[in-house]
């Protein structure tokens, strides 16, 4: 990486012929203050989102101490650059050699499950001689609405409220902390999901009759793109606040929550070349298997805005792009808002690419990643505003349970 720069600096400076990454640092601090500060919890990083080192390591500096990891890679790549941090295998479903590499190797003791089947394969991939771990804390993991979302993730993990009592009860012998978690999905538009899925926790208790020590919420907390309004942050966590002090076991109980996206979306930004522009089609230098994946596939929409010195007065208009690839799938339809007289030669910023853009990269075609540069200025848009005040501590269960 190079001094911090800005996209105008970069292009005007270095005049790039491939994407240019560019990574703010203050913005993730500051992320990631919000969360340590205002999170009436324990916050999780979830690296899948992005798993830059760089990343993780000013998450860590910045007072974030717990990972979601959901593979195995993962679970290295933490372990392997902060030694001391607590990693959350979440994954509901993982191979029994991940499991045991990641107890007995990496010192992993939190699971997430969705079947008794995995409750199984766990006890036996963490024992010992054939003695039974004593130091699991074990999710199960509960399937919940993502109809408030705007990416669902209803339908792949996850068991349903009237099937859960077995699993908890199996969860419950294996473990020495027992979980209940869900995922109300990416993107989450309203508080309202996170209060429908604690309600169905609630049901989950009751009906099963057990002590829960650990309440996940999951992740979703949304960033801001274009089209895309949502209530502050704060009211999330006001919410989920409220309805888990509702909760029978939130006297005992750790709240925890498991930002990706909120966390690491400002982080990131990409400065892209236009090489052609065709009516109101461009094509850029990075595409759907690039930075912009989630444009390509699942029309998401990216803030955009022309590098240039002097501003352009004309009127914004959509467009599309297409990447560099010679594949007609690599094309997001947009409409990206852009200045009418926007044409080959041009630059044009990305944002809000921290979170699934950067990590979703291929090289594809033989185009990969250009140079990453720290950038000083702001992202295009930013969720937090965050005191200096020391970050309130936050009880480990052990603490809790004792």
């Amino acid at each position: 990486m190079h001094k911090p720069s800005t996209a105008l600096g970069v292009a005007r400076d270095r005049i790039p012929s491939q994407p240019v990454t560019l990574v703010r640092p203050h913005a993730a601090r500051r992320a990631a203050r919000f969360f340590v500060e205002k999170f009436p919890g324990r916050s999780l990083y979830a690296v899948k989102a992005n798993p830059s080192p760089d990343l993780i390591r000013t998450l860590w500096d910045s007072g974030i101490t717990h990972y979601d990891v959901a593979s195995i890679t993962e679970v290295r790549l933490v372990r392997g650059l902060l030694p001391h941090a607590t990693l959350c295998f979440m994954h509901p479903v993982k191979p029994a050699e991940a499991i045991a590499e990641a107890y007995h190797v990496h010192g992993v003791r939190t699971f997430s499950l969705d079947s008794v089947e995995e409750v199984d394969k766990i006890v036996a991939a963490t024992a010992t001689d054939g003695v039974s771990a004593a130091d699991l804390t074990l999710c199960v993991r509960l399937r919940v609405s993502s109809a408030h979302s705007k990416l669902s993730l209803a339908t792949k993990f996850g068991v349903g409220v009237d099937e859960a009592a077995p699993v908890l009860h199996a969860a419950r012998q294996a473990a020495d902390a027992l979980g209940i978690a869900f995922h109300v999905g990416s993107q989450a538009m309203s508080p309202q999901a996170y209060a429908d899925a604690l309600a169905l926790v609630r049901a989950a208790i009751v009906a099963a009759g057990v002590t829960v020590d650990v309440i996940d919420v999951g992740g979703g907390f949304p960033s801001i793109y274009p089209g895309m309004a949502t209530a502050p942050i704060e009211r999330y966590f006001a919410v989920i606040g409220r309805a888990f002090e509702d909760l029978p076991v939130s006297y005992s109980a750790e709240l925890w929550c498991e930002p990706g996206r909120a966390l690491s979306a400002e982080y990131a930004s990409v400065l892209v070349r236009v090489e052609k522009r065709r009516g109101d089609e461009l094509f850029i230098n990075d595409g759907a298997y690039g930075a912009l994946f989630d444009a390509a596939h699942i029309d998401w929409r990216f803030p955009v805005a022309l590098v240039r010195e002097q501003e352009s007065r004309a009127k914004p208009v959509g467009f599309s792009f297409y990447g560099p690839t010679c594949d007609d799938m690599d094309y997001m339809r947009g409409p990206f808002m852009l200045p009418a007289d926007v044409q080959a030669g041009d630059y044009l910023e990305i944002g809000m690419l921290g979170a699934y853009g950067c990590a979703m990269r291929t090289a594809f075609n033989g185009f990969g990643n250009g140079e990453t540069v720290i950038a000083s200025d702001e992202p295009m848009a930013s969720n937090y505003t965050v005191t200096e005040a020391t970050p309130a501590k936050v009880t480990p269960l052990r603490e809790v349970r004792s």
